[in-house]
């Protein structure tokens, strides 16, 4: 299993930017899919983006060019740039990790954008 800590979250005006970083305990290499997912109050969990170890992306239609998914295979680290951000963005945001068919997720993070 893969620990895994968000940050960047916070409070943000719409049409504003946010990056979320998430750190991973091991070498994040071999990894073979690193993600994002998100959760709003009364909402079923989404996927957000996704990024693979060959460095093929997918996004949730409705973020695809607002967000933009990397990864730092030097730092362990995976990124979501977040563009033009709109008040239903607002929720927690969840970094996963699929390591040899093993999921891990961490803890969360929570993004709100309001005026």
């Amino acid at each position: 299993q893969v620990q895994l800590v968000e940050s960047g979250g916070g409070l943000v005006q719409p049409g504003g930017s946010l990056r979320l970083s998430c750190a991973a305990s091991r070498s994040i290499f071999s990894i073979n899919v690193m993600g994002w997912y998100r959760q709003a109050p009364g909402k079923q969990r989404e996927l957000v983006a996704e990024v693979t170890s060959g460095g093929r992306t997918i996004y949730e239609d409705s973020m695809r060019g607002r967000f933009t998914i990397s990864r730092d295979n030097a730092k362990n680290t995976v990124y979501l740039q977040m563009s033009n951000l709109l008040p239903e963005d607002t929720a927690v945001y969840s970094c996963y990790a699929l390591f040899n068919a093993v999921p891990s997720w961490g803890q969360g993070t929570q993004v709100t954008v309001s005026s």
